[in-house]
């Protein structure tokens, strides 16, 4: 039993050691992340770019042109 005396107070100033070195490792930017803003610029990130409309989804070389204006839409039907 006589061990823990000693065991005791060894175990808590190496937590103790354990937590400052923690400390100034995160204090002097040991893991600060270097690569990722590097890799970042390569995710896929045009989801938002996707059109929703119906017109929208056909390539430019399919669509029909709106040639309408106000007056064709003034004009009485025949």
């Amino acid at each position: 039993m006589q061990i823990v005396i000693i065991l005791v107070p060894l175990m808590l100033l190496l937590v103790a050691l354990g937590v400052l070195l923690f400390s100034w490792a995160v204090k002097n930017g040991q893991y600060d992340d270097l690569d990722g803003p590097a890799h970042r610029i390569l995710y896929d990130d045009d989801k938002d770019m996707i059109p929703t409309h119906k017109n929208d989804k056909a390539p430019a070389s399919t669509r029909q042109p709106d040639n309408s204006t106000e007056e064709d839409s003034n004009k009485p039907e025949s």
